[in-house]
């Protein structure tokens, strides 16, 4: 199997918005409408409660740790680390919603660590959970565990592809997080709730026909 066929297969992997296609399904709505518009796990957690939210999270962790996996045990690390980049850029921007804006990456970046260096992808779901649990802020964890994983990379003498995969997934992330710093420092960044508001209600940023 060819690097070049693993990067396409990740972007295609990557590309499914299950997010989108599961509230389709089960709700008929279209999450882009919904809470912060995001497609991803925890915006449909957020609106829908975990049994909509919690299938999204596995799936998209899932797109990004089948191509990454395959690539490094079938290849080498490097075509891992580039079918798990091309996974994140198909959920970032997904070929089924016609490129438009998808996801944060995040569970899928999760994913393809897990694939190509599971102590790496360990370390950034361990610092996730224990941000989460002392902040409920999802925006916040993710970014911290983003960072952590070339720090883990480097401390844990993972290949240098790993690394620099990390650093640049690290800063792609707090990226797409820009918005989430902006309310974070106005204190106007909304704690996640486990249990969903009774109605799906559009936040500011959807209304605006932003997203958030």
């Amino acid at each position: 199997m060819s690097t070049a066929l693993l990067v396409v297969a990740g972007y295609v992997l990557g590309s499914m918005p299950w997010g989108y296609w599961l509230v389709r399904l089960v709700k008929h709505e279209d999450i882009r409408r919904q809470g912060s518009g995001n497609i991803g796990g925890t915006n449909v957690w957020r609106v829908y409660g975990w049994r909509l939210g919690l299938p999204v999270v596995v799936l998209d962790t899932a797109k990004g740790f089948a191509p990454a996996f395959v690539g490094s045990l079938v290849v080498s690390d490097l075509a891992g680390v580039l079918a798990g980049s091309a996974a994140m850029l198909g959920h970032s921007r997904p070929l089924f919603l016609k490129w438009q804006r998808g996801g944060k990456m995040v569970a899928t970046a999760g994913g393809a660590f897990l694939g190509v260096a599971p102590l790496v992808g360990a370390v950034g779901a361990v610092v996730w959970i224990a941000v989460f649990l002392l902040f409920r802020y999802a925006s916040l964890a993710s970014m911290l565990a983003a960072v952590s994983l070339p720090v883990a990379a480097a401390l844990l003498h993972e290949p240098w592809p790993v690394i620099v995969f990390a650093a640049i997934a690290a800063v792609a992330i707090v990226f797409l997080h820009r918005a989430n710093i902006a309310r974070l420092r106005s204190g106007t960044e909304n704690r996640f709730r486990f249990r969903r508001a009774a109605q799906p209600v559009a936040e500011s940023g959807v209304a605006r026909g932003g997203r958030a």
